[in-house]
């Protein structure tokens, strides 16, 4: 589908840029009145395990929602989303990343925007227990994952998922590997690094054959953990080649179920073909969103009930497709 060219989004005046606009939502944000979630840890096929928060209703309609880098399910982009869904008659299922539940994973891997196959295993169980009608939402890395789900096979592996809904995309991981490490992104850059480490230090401790926990003290930035530890660790011959197999761009083209990207024109996180609409111009199915304002996982509106723009414009495109 073409680039839509207008968005509806008006960003807060109080929030007058990018990083207000990614910072205050994420900081300060409280979703209050959110529907109690329960916990399924569901065992993966490498006997290591995946912890799975649930909002179940009726069974007709599911969304199956993944977070960001170092996210987890409680963040409040992510419990807003739940709430609107589960308010509107869904059932909601939030997963964690491997190591992102509160509790390391056990098995001698971890997450990264490109790992499907756990989005797999996710989308089988939600089948197995009777969904025919689900749908894709993500954020950040986890957009980034969903869309290459989405394109990554010629046949869908579900005909049960009916589309996929993302914001503050990563198309271009190795474009935004540099942006991030840009001096004006370093606070950001850095919360990213220290927990990255930690998540390094944990594993280590599990596995002190596979990882050299003596690169750490060099390890400055994110391109430095996907270097030395992302790539390696899950098989990738570097950074390069990691980003390069699993930015999402490349897997656009094979979508063949309604999909919106949403990437702000202000995100700081974002770069390159993240806000290229040429990519999509050709497409059948997907459709491309950048409003002027929203930041990174933003999209912050004091003026609707607590509820923010992006679920807004989330259950409007839902509604279009289910």
């Amino acid at each position: 589908m073409p680039y839509l060219e207008s968005s509806d989004y008006k960003a807060p005046k109080v929030l007058f840029n990018g990083h207000l606009q990614t910072v205050i939502p994420a900081g300060l944000r409280r979703v209050k009145n959110y529907p109690m979630l329960q916990r399924e840890r569901m065992t993966t096929p490498d006997s290591d395990f995946l912890d799975l928060d649930w909002a179940k209703g009726d069974k007709s309609k599911l969304v199956i929602i993944s977070h960001g880098l170092e996210g987890n399910s409680t963040r409040p982009y992510m419990l807003g989303m739940i709430k609107a869904f589960h308010g509107r008659g869904y059932d909601v299922l939030a997963w964690n990343y491997r190591g992102c539940s509160g509790q390391i994973n056990e098995a001698p891997r971890l997450y990264h925007s490109g790992a499907t196959d756990d989005l797999e295993l996710v989308i089988a169980n939600a089948v197995s227990q009777g969904y025919d009608n689900i749908l894709l939402i993500g954020f950040s890395l986890g957009g980034n994952l969903t869309l290459k789900y989405l394109g990554e096979d010629a046949t869908p592996r579900h005909p049960e998922v009916k589309g996929g809904i993302v914001f503050s995309v990563p198309l271009d991981l190795h474009a935004c590997s540099i942006q991030i490490n840009k001096k004006e992104n370093y606070i950001y850059s850095a919360r990213f690094t220290r927990s990255l480490k930690r998540k390094v230090l944990d594993k280590a401790a599990q596995y002190p054959e596979l990882l050299d926990t003596t690169k750490l003290p060099q390890m400055k930035t994110v391109f430095d953990y996907d270097e030395n530890y992302t790539a390696p660790f899950h098989g990738f011959t570097n950074a390069l080649d990691y980003y390069t197999k699993c930015s999402s761009k490349y897997f656009l083209s094979g979508i063949k179920v309604p999909t919106l990207v949403v990437n702000a024109a202000n995100d700081p996180f974002l770069a390159g073909d993240c806000f290229n609409p040429y990519l999509f111009t050709s497409l059948d199915k997907v459709h491309f969103e950048m409003p002027k304002d929203g930041g990174h996982c933003g999209f912050a509106s004091y003026s609707d009930g607590g509820m923010f723009w992006s679920e807004r414009r989330a259950l409007s495109f839902a509604e279009e497709i289910l």
